[in-house]
């Protein structure tokens, strides 16, 4: 009798911090979301005194505003693709063979990491300042790409060592070539694992903020650039909700995809779960 009260027993403490996490996640974003479509909002009242499209409408006919969301969309896609370029590769390297060095130059895509980033962001600006890259597309492509490296070389890697060499071994010994058993076993395995890591990396940099600023301004502006002056230069609030709104998008669509390969089984199974 006394086990069953005990299997029964509510972890209040448990529920509350959990109301109280949601509370601090969910609340800035549904004020910022409210704001995005209040046309009118004064104080004290609770609620805004008339919802509408108008900040909308005059957000996104700013050509600034068009500017910044493909020069985002740009820089994310070219970063991204280096990125699975450079570190895909080197993922599976690191994976399947054994070289000198092996474990601390594994260890050293941590490192930048491990260090504030804003001064290591600045000990790199001062080197393209010589190389003349600051205020370029180039250089803020760069700089991004130092953030992708943990996704892009530490989740790779975790796919490619859980994919089941058993396989790979029962069609090499049909006489299948190496190209063939990366395509038709490897990859298919790995693949889910991997496209998240692209997916994380890409949204990690259109997110990316602090690079962007120090390397590329003025004469590069992204959408998360073009915000932070909004919130600062605009006396109006739904300017800056806007562009936050917009801003979600990517995560939204992120979060989709994230569901479905960790439903699946297949992000874990590249973590070795």
């Amino acid at each position: 009798m006394a086990g069953a009260l005990t299997e029964k027993r509510i972890d209040w403490t448990g529920i509350g911090f959990a109301v109280v996490l949601t509370l601090v996640i969910i609340f800035p974003l549904v004020v910022v979301g409210t704001w995005a479509f209040a046309n009118v909002w004064r104080y004290p009242s609770v609620i805004p005194q008339e919802f509408g499209l108008r900040y909308w409408n005059q957000t996104l006919a700013r050509p600034d505003v068009w500017s910044a969301i493909t020069m985002s969309l740009s820089l994310s896609t070219v970063v991204t693709f280096l990125s699975a370029l450079i570190c895909l590769p080197a993922a599976y390297a690191f994976a399947r063979l054994e070289f000198p060095g092996r474990s601390i130059l594994f260890f050293s895509f941590l490192a930048g990491q491990a260090f504030p980033k804003f001064g290591l962001l600045v000990a790199i600006a001062g080197i393209f300042l010589t190389l003349n890259l600051i205020g370029t597309f180039w250089g803020v492509v760069l700089i991004q790409l130092v953030g992708t490296l943990l996704f892009m070389i530490w989740i790779p890697v975790a796919a490619f060592q859980a994919v089941d060499r058993r396989m790979e071994e029962a069609a090499r010994d049909v006489g299948a070539s190496p190209v063939r058993v990366f395509w038709s076993i490897t990859l298919p395995q790995a693949g889910p694992t991997i496209a998240a890591a692209v997916l994380l990396s890409f949204v990690g940099t259109f997110y990316e903020t602090e690079g962007a600023w120090l390397i590329g301004a003025p004469q590069i502006r992204t959408l998360p650039v073009l915000m932070i002056s909004f919130i600062n230069n605009q006396p109006v609030i739904q300017y800056g909700a806007v562009l936050s709104v917009l801003l979600w998008i990517p995560s939204f669509i992120a979060l989709l995809f994230a569901r479905r390969v960790i439903s699946s089984g297949s992000f874990a199974k590249g973590f070795g779960g």
